[in-house]
This record gives structure tokens, C-alpha cells and sequence, in this order.
């Protein structure tokens, strides 16, 4: 799994500074995406080694947010449990499957995002969208989708 840049975001996780990780290699290429640069399977792999020195470059993020990694959620999962087991960063996904991945251990994660962009719906931040932004709390999954919007 490879991913093509990362930035310190604010408004991807509510109260979170993210730092956010674009996943290439997008299977599900949503019409009206607008990271279709991320459909192609191009850049740096992500290994564990690259996420620590992603974590030291960016020190102060609160929570790290894998954006993508659709093509290889084991990999997602994998990596969100190492993260978990070398800092105290919270650990998110964006996933743009519409039922989340079965190889998804929940107690891996602190936020997941889940379902595709559709354009008729619109994107996270507007009441009509139909992807469910959830934060995993006591083992179960509670959605804030409502924290985005406006």
C-alpha cells in the first residue's frame, strides 16, 4: 500500500489535529471525486518505519487519519494497530466502502469514515450526505456525522 502525501488537517476528525496520509490505488474511483490523483497506484510505501518517521516530523498531531487505503483494509488494520502500540495518537480511517471492511478490528481505531462520495448526496459536511463519520467508543461504533455540519 502507497501513499502520495500527508498534511496536518483540521477539519477531517472534530477536536483532532490530523495528521492525514493520502492512500493511492483507490478501487472504488467515485464519480465527482476531488482526489482523483489518488486512483492511480503510485508513491511511497507505508510501512510502519515510514509511519514513525511521519509521527516524529509532525510532532504535536493528535490523531492520524489513513485517507484511503480501500484496495487493502487488512493492511489499514495492521497498520492502525501498530500505531496504536507505539503512541498515544488517536488512529482514524476514511474509507470509502459502503459497510466497513471485515477485517477491521474496531479496537484499533478511534474515528472511522465510511461510505463513498456521492455527488447527488453530497460530501461529509452537509445533512444530506450518505457517509457516516463515527467515533468507536466502548467497543461500539456511535456516529457524529452531525459534527460536520454546518
Amino acid at each position: 500500500m502507497k501513499f502520495v502525501d500527508v498534511k496536518e488537517v483540521f477539519a477531517e476528525i472534530p477536536d483532532e489535529i490530523t495528521l492525514a496520509i493520502s492512500i493511492s490505488g483507490c478501487p472504488i474511483q467515485c464519480k465527482g471525486c476531488h482526489s482523483q490523483y489518488l486512483w492511480e497506484d503510485t508513491g511511497q510505501e507505508l510501512t510502519p518505519e515510514v509511519l514513525s518517521t511521519l509521527l516524529d516530523q509532525h510532532f504535536g498531531v493528535s490523531c492520524i487519519c489513513f485517507m484511503g487505503g480501500d484496495q487493502d483494509p487488512g493492511e489499514v488494520n495492521r497498520l492502525a494497530h501498530w500505531v496504536r502500540e507505539i503512541s498515544k495518537v488517536k488512529v482514524a480511517w476514511y474509507s470509502g466502502r459502503a459497510k466497513l471492511a471485515t477485517q477491521i478490528e474496531l479496537s484499533n481505531f478511534d474515528y472511522l469514515k465510511i461510505g463513498p462520495y456521492d455527488e447527488s448526496y453530497g460530501p461529509l459536511n452537509v445533512r444530506t450526505t450518505n457517509q457516516h463519520f463515527y467515533q468507536v467508543l466502548d467497543g461500539g461504533l456511535h456516529e457524529i456525522t452531525h459534527r460536520f455540519w454546518k
